[in-house]
């Protein structure tokens, strides 16, 4: 993907939760959104202001035990929110005003995830338009290296530890802008390929 003509000075963290089982296969055509984090930090890792948005699923409305170790986000907190569509929304009106070039991830998951529920709600975040970054597959470019490129293993190359709780969104997204000044001068234009 090429971006604009236009130098990148913040980026959108977006980091996803969704639905999971330990005992079945994962795809994001049986997975739904059960979490937008989300990060808005500069390329020098500042980050500027963080949010999360829960949201209920619809297939599989009642989560999983493993989903519920795993993310720390239980049954009731998912049965209150709202659905994707008003969960969007929300959204939308949390990034009212926040400037930022383009939105990034780590790893391609959230993207592809965003895109089936895209066509399984049809609608999408706002910031789902601008250009996307894959920062994991910016890594392993500059580093050369595949493997050991988790979010937990890169921090610690890195000489960092995770702060928060692995697994929510916010916390996850948070983590992601710690990385951020290691890339820097590799995310300009055009660099936005998964």
């Amino acid at each position: 993907m090429t971006l604009p003509n236009t130098s990148i000075r913040q980026l959108l963290i977006v980091d996803l939760e969704a639905t999971c089982w330990d005992d079945r296969p994962q795809s994001v055509e049986v997975m739904e959104v059960i979490e937008f984090g989300l990060a808005l930090a500069t390329l020098e890792g500042e980050i500027l202001a963080s949010h999360s948005q829960l949201v209920r699923p619809t297939i599989n409305p009642e989560l999983s035990d493993f989903c519920c170790q795993l993310t720390g986000i239980d049954r009731d907190q998912v049965a209150a929110a709202p659905g994707f569509a008003e969960a969007t929304s929300l959204l939308d009106d949390w990034l009212q005003g926040l400037e930022y070039q383009a939105w990034a991830s780590w790893g391609q998951y959230d993207s592809n995830q965003i895109r089936v529920e895209q066509a399984r709600h049809n609608c999408a975040p706002a910031f789902f338009s601008k250009p996307h970054i894959n920062l994991k597959a910016l890594w392993q470019e500059k580093t050369g290296k595949k493997r050991h490129s988790g979010l937990g293993s890169v921090l610690q190359s890195l000489g960092l530890t995770f702060e928060g709780r692995l697994h929510r969104g916010e916390d996850d997204a948070r983590n992601i802008a710690r990385i951020l000044p290691s890339l820097a001068s590799h995310i300009q234009p055009g660099s936005g390929k998964p």
